[in-house]
């Protein structure tokens, strides 16, 4: 662990690269199914890319209404400016503090989260809160109306979610406004259900690759069967 509220993997090799996932909520407890899950989906995708990880834990009193006290992210888009700060700075402190205990510094960052992790790296997407390499949102994701967003330099956006979950037409939409931004978006549906899964982090790894170094005939944007 790097301190009490930050966990992080690292592959066998030594990397350069840093995802940063947010989970989604997490009951206040030790150990629960919901932090084994997503604990467990990204170790094992970040160790097969050959890329560190870093999951900080998000704060008391976000979760939704019956979920009190539970871990979680603001995911309003509107309240985003006002909320988002402290836990923006966070995370700019957790990667400065695992690059100091490491000795590296990363020069390729990812941003991706699950649920309500999700949410929240939508909106830092589209408000530029954070400068990163590429995106991802994985059973979750809004067409958020950031008027600024357009100003912004487009960054490749995964966006993963299970055709039996309910988030489908909130992503698509995403994924309409981001395209029309000139954004490199991929939207990948799976039959599954709500959470994370190991498959979206594995489509997005090389979605972000190819996207840093793009093939002469790749297409951007495209959608699973």
């Amino acid at each position: 662990m790097l301190d009490e509220e930050t966990c992080f993997v690292l592959p066998e090799k030594r990397t350069s690269q840093l995802l940063i996932y947010l989970h989604g909520i997490v009951p206040p407890r030790g150990e629960s199914v919901q932090k084994t899950n997503f604990e467990r989906v990204v170790a094992s995708a970040a160790k097969r890319a050959g890329v560190a990880a870093l999951i900080p834990r998000g704060e008391q009193g976000f979760a939704p209404k019956g979920h009190t006290k539970w871990w979680s992210w603001p995911t309003s888009g509107v309240a985003f400016p006002r909320q988002a700060p402290p836990f923006v700075d966070k995370l700019k402190a957790k990667r400065e503090k695992l690059e100091r205990t490491l000795g590296v510094h990363f020069d390729r960052v990812y941003l991706a989260g699950s649920s309500a992790g999700a949410y929240f790296v939508v909106a830092a997407a589209l408000h530029g809160a954070l400068a990163v390499d590429g995106y991802g949102a994985m059973s979750g994701g809004a067409n958020l109306n950031v008027k600024t967003a357009g100003s912004l330099a487009p960054r490749p956006f995964y966006i993963g979610y299970g055709k039996q979950d309910s988030v489908g037409p909130g992503a698509d939409a995403l994924a309409k406004t981001l395209t029309h931004l000139g954004w490199p978006v991929q939207v990948r549906a799976h039959a599954t259900g709500h959470g994370a899964r190991e498959v979206y982090l594995d489509e997005a790894f090389a979605f972000w690759t190819a996207a840093r170094d793009p093939a002469p005939d790749s297409d951007g944007r495209s959608r699973s069967d």
